[in-house]
């Protein structure tokens, strides 16, 4: 009978270890989910056809090759003059507490780097997909001056120059006959000089990027991605949108989890991150790992005869700040952010943040993202306390004289110029989310969690790091 017993005793005891211990060893286990492999979500590239026996022509001026494009691509330039690269304005949306809906872009937005493309349209438009546009009177019905040629060129011959057209000496048959789906080089050209050079401005995107690595970047040098890979093009309009420039809600946006499950860690402490912290923050350590990028750039410094350096000062655009290598700096973002519109008043005691981001800590659709933060000290009028559009380009960038810069910008913008002007501090906020290390690479529990990490945990709401302290204030 003790027999029976110490076995039906044995039986009671494993059945109670398995209900007990079922349930742990589930949620220890690998987490991994049955999810298609992210391959399955990459767009197969378009099979490329020769052009080199389709075109002919003494072709003179860009207009004429897009001509000839479109005697068999008719669709894709009445697709163009509705993309953002070609309109530099994205459709309206409501910012903020304005009433009315705003489109809003790279044609009517002030930034702390360049300022902007009012009065300065032959400078800027070097990397508008189109030709021609010199002024405010800029033809965007008219097929013809969309740039077939900077986005499907690879000869790796073709250049723009001043107001968007073909710089002198290209061989514009010789373009055309080469054309083929966009390569790193083509989006490259513009996306990797924004802010006036290689790397000056985002921070993630900079000619290192043309043949990177995979310790640079696992999906571009790894895995041989091209930009138009995530960035996937339908009709021509482009996936994603520019934090400083179009804010187009109705654009398809891009992200990790496009290809990625959101849950694809093997260790379920990680995948309890993702519904708090965003992909880039682990696996973007961080950022101009390979090229410097601009940091600050000091407006009020300009002018002066000093000696020049591109990455320290310049006559004609002042004094900068540098940095490789760098830690992001990280905060709470839903995808959304306002824009700093012409005329909105400044307080130039303060720091006018030109794209705010939005989200915090209390917004569920809000993750912790990392950011480039590029300081600025930029013109504005003492009388009216709004920021001021130069004309640079032929203008004080000749000259070296303010009041002319701002009374040419004024004509341009319709904002009135007091002619009293000072400079004023800025800052702008640059999304990282290129530059994907390895995942060896990525952060680990320390760089976050414990003493002297690199997060401000009560900067993002917590009471202090929530390893220690739980959850928010």
């Amino acid at each position: 009978m003790l027999q029976k017993f110490r076995y039906i005793w044995l039986i009671g005891l494993g059945v109670t270890l398995l209900i007990i211990g079922l349930p742990m060893l589930i949620a220890l286990r690998d987490t991994t989910p049955t999810t298609p492999s992210p391959w399955q979500a990459i767009r197969a590239t378009p099979q490329h056809v020769s052009h080199a026996a389709l075109i002919n022509g003494d072709f003179k001026t860009g207009s004429e090759v897009t001509r000839a494009c479109l005697t068999c691509h008719a669709e894709a330039g009445q697709q163009m003059l509705h993309s953002v690269h070609f309109t530099w304005q994205a459709e309206p949306v409501v910012f903020g507490e304005r009433d009315q809906p705003i489109g809003v872009g790279k044609i009517n937005l002030l930034n702390n780097f360049c300022i902007g493309i009012q009065s300065n349209w032959t400078g800027c438009t070097k990397c508008h997909a189109g030709y021609g546009w010199q002024d405010a009177n800029y033809d965007f019905t008219n097929v013809e001056q969309v740039d077939c040629l900077v986005c499907h060129d690879q000869s790796g011959t073709y250049l723009k120059a001043a107001a968007g057209q073909p710089a002198q000496g290209v061989d514009l048959l010789v373009a055309a006959r080469s054309v083929g789906a966009p390569t790193r080089q083509n989006c490259g050209s513009c996306h990797f000089n924004g802010g006036g050079g290689n790397a000056v401005k985002h921070g993630d995107l900079d000619e290192s990027m043309y043949f990177p690595n995979p310790t640079l970047d696992v999906h571009m040098g790894k895995l041989n991605f091209e930009c138009t890979t995530c960035h996937v093009t339908t009709d021509h309009i482009i996936g994603g949108r520019s934090l400083t420039s179009s804010a187009d809600v109705l654009t398809r946006q891009i992200g990790c989890t496009d290809c990625h499950a959101e849950n694809t860690h093997q260790d379920a402490r990680l995948n309890a991150h993702t519904d708090s912290v965003a992909c880039q923050t682990c696996h973007i350590p961080a950022a101009a790992r390979r090229n410097a990028t601009k940091m600050l750039w000091d407006w009020s410094t300009a002018g002066q005869d000093l000696a020049e350096d591109p990455h320290h000062y310049l006559k004609i655009k002042g004094s900068f700040e540098y940095e490789q290598n760098f830690v992001p700096q990280y905060f709470w973002f839903n995808g959304l952010s306002d824009r700093y519109l012409l005329g909105d008043p400044i307080d130039p005691s303060l720091p006018t943040v030109l794209n705010p981001l939005a989200g915090s800590i209390n917004d569920p659709n809000a993750k912790i993202y990392p950011f480039k933060v590029h300081l600025g000290n930029q013109p504005y009028d003492k009388v009216y306390n709004y920021l001021l559009q130069p004309n640079t380009v032929g203008g004080y960038w000749v000259h070296f004289d303010w009041d002319k810069a701002f009374v040419a910008g004024a004509q341009a913008t319709g904002l009135a110029y007091s002619g009293q002007y000072g400079f004023a501090p800025t800052v702008m906020y640059y999304m990282q989310t290129h530059q994907v290390a390895p995942k060896a690479d990525a952060l680990q529990c320390a760089d976050c969690h414990g003493e002297s990490t690199r997060l401000d945990w009560q900067a993002l709401g917590y009471m202090g790091d929530p390893l220690i302290w739980g959850g928010r204030k």
